[in-house]
């Protein structure tokens, strides 16, 4: 259903069984991490007009893979973690990942 770089891959599927007897499959809700024990790799400073899939190309090679920094920096919406400028975001490996830290981010 999703591929194995989405958030949502990991979560079960469960069935809903409408009055009519039609089965439908969906994912269960997906919750905020916990982010305790995560090490910050590296923090990078929000300038006026960045956008997080650009962010994320840069830090973690992939624009898709924005709610990583979604989910190290604690924010449901997207949105919330560029306004305003001059905020700070921490940066952490992607959970699952299997390079090494020192290499896995290049220097903000």
């Amino acid at each position: 259903m999703f591929e194995y770089t989405s958030r949502y891959y990991s979560l079960e599927t469960a069935n809903f069984i409408t009055t009519e007897g039609r089965e439908i499959a969906y994912k269960r809700r997906r919750f905020l991490p916990q982010v305790q024990g995560q090490t910050i790799l590296a923090e990078v400073t929000i300038a006026e007009g960045d956008r997080l899939d650009l962010i994320s190309a840069r830090l973690l090679g992939d624009p898709e893979q924005f709610w990583h920094l979604c989910d190290i920096n604690n924010a449901m919406h997207p949105d919330e973690l560029t306004t305003p400028s001059g905020r700070v975001l921490g940066v952490a490996l992607p959970q699952g990942k299997g390079a090494s830290p020192a290499a896995a981010l290049p220097q903000v």
